[in-house]
């Protein structure tokens, strides 16, 4: 007896959105499951904001992103919610970045994506917040902007539940199994028997995987936000300041001031390698004054009282592409890892992973995103996380 065709464990970003996505196509027969309270802060996914862009360094990364904006469009029509806020967007390097912009300037044109090559001079012209020295080049791309992270959640979470889905949170997930075509989980106790699994547990996917036999070489690190109260808030009004990313290493990123009164930086990868159960939730002063350092250099203007610190967590693949597949010696079992750079895209990854769980299929090319590619099969890989 199958209790529902699709369940899914985890119901933070990427969860929560293949729980709505799977709801508009099968109403009621939708089952989500979390292990914490549902909006948690444990994990990755929450946060007033994460950058949504179209600025990346692939062709095929510029296609998804531009797939993504056509998904948040779609939930903003379902829900009457606002998700998505247009800012514009920075990527800036100086010369001889570790990342560069070669591959993103390359990729956009590549994608038919409209872009402003700027100097350190024009940059500084357009925002004058910024200091940069004369070898910084930048590309701008106006779509660029703010996904609001914990709004965009919620509503997920809400329109699956009006469309019939039942989400189950502080659960207990016991064992995961394949049985006779369909798939038995446990849940706080009681076997559900469904079609098909979707797995988008972050920093918990080695956890389910190991039960399922399934080692795949992922590391988890605590990353922190900080929230810095500019002397001239104005300034950095999101009509007035873009979102940005500092291309080198170490690479940072920021935003205009939202959701709380400051401007949020972040320094992109800290390397704080921890586990999703014993991490702590204290900010560490080394990462708060880097944060503060860079920003003391580039825009001083931000650099004020420290508002808020706060950690989360990245779940990341040796190359940092996404995994998004079927789960290896399964049939009807599949899941996602974001990479630390996810959220963007987290309504178009729940819609491929339904599309997947139901279909087997999706139209959307990726194919390097396989769980079957060659670094993921490396006991000890080289791993490379400049994206």
């Amino acid at each position: 007896m199958t209790d529902y065709r699709v369940a899914v464990l985890g119901l933070g970003g990427i969860g929560s959105a293949a729980a709505f996505w799977a709801s508009r196509r099968l109403g009621g027969d939708v089952l989500g499951v979390e292990q914490f309270e549902l909006g948690h802060t444990r994990g990755g996914s929450e946060d007033h904001s994460r950058i949504i862009r179209l600025s990346y360094h692939t062709p095929a990364y510029v296609e998804l992103a531009k797939a993504a904006y056509a998904a948040w469009e779609q939930v903003e029509v379902d829900s009457g919610e606002q998700l998505v806020l247009r800012t514009g967007g920075l990527d800036l390097a100086p010369a001889g970045a570790s990342i560069g912009l070669d591959d993103y300037r390359m990729s956009m044109t590549a994608a038919s994506v409209p872009f402003d090559e700027l100097d350190a001079a024009e940059v500084m012209r357009r925002w004058p917040q910024w200091r940069l020295s004369e070898d910084v080049t930048a590309l701008y791309q106006d779509r660029s902007g703010i996904a609001m992270a914990s709004r965009a959640n919620a509503t997920h979470r809400r329109l699956a539940r009006e469309n019939g889905a039942t989400l189950v949170d502080s659960a207990g997930v016991g064992a995961v199994r394949e049985v006779d075509g369909e798939v038995e989980i446990e849940v706080d106790g009681r076997i559900h028997r469904v079609g098909s699994l979707i797995v988008a547990a972050g920093a918990w996917t080695p956890t389910v995987l190991g039960r399922l036999g399934v080692d795949i070489p992922l590391e988890v690190t605590l990353e922190q936000v900080v929230y810095m109260e500019a002397a001239d808030p104005m300034s950095f009004h999101t009509s007035r300041f873009p979102i940005w990313i500092w291309m080198d290493e170490p690479s940072f990123y920021g935003f205009p001031i939202f959701g709380e009164p400051a401007v949020k930086i972040a320094w992109d990868r800290c390397e704080i390698l921890t586990d999703p159960e014993s991490r702590s939730f204290e900010p560490r002063d080394d990462v708060t004054e880097a944060v503060r350092g860079f920003a003391a250099r580039h825009l001083p203007q931000a650099v004020g009282p420290v508002r808020l610190a706060k950690t989360c967590l990245y779940t990341l693949t040796p190359d940092r592409d996404f995994l998004l597949d079927r789960v290896p010696g399964t049939a009807n079992i599949f899941t996602v890892v974001g990479a630390g750079h996810a959220f963007k895209f987290a309504s178009l990854l729940g819609r491929i992973l339904v599309d997947l769980a139901l279909d087997g299929i999706t139209t959307h090319d990726i194919s390097a995103l396989a769980a079957d590619r060659p670094v993921l099969q490396e006991k000890d890989p080289v791993r490379s996380y400049m994206v």
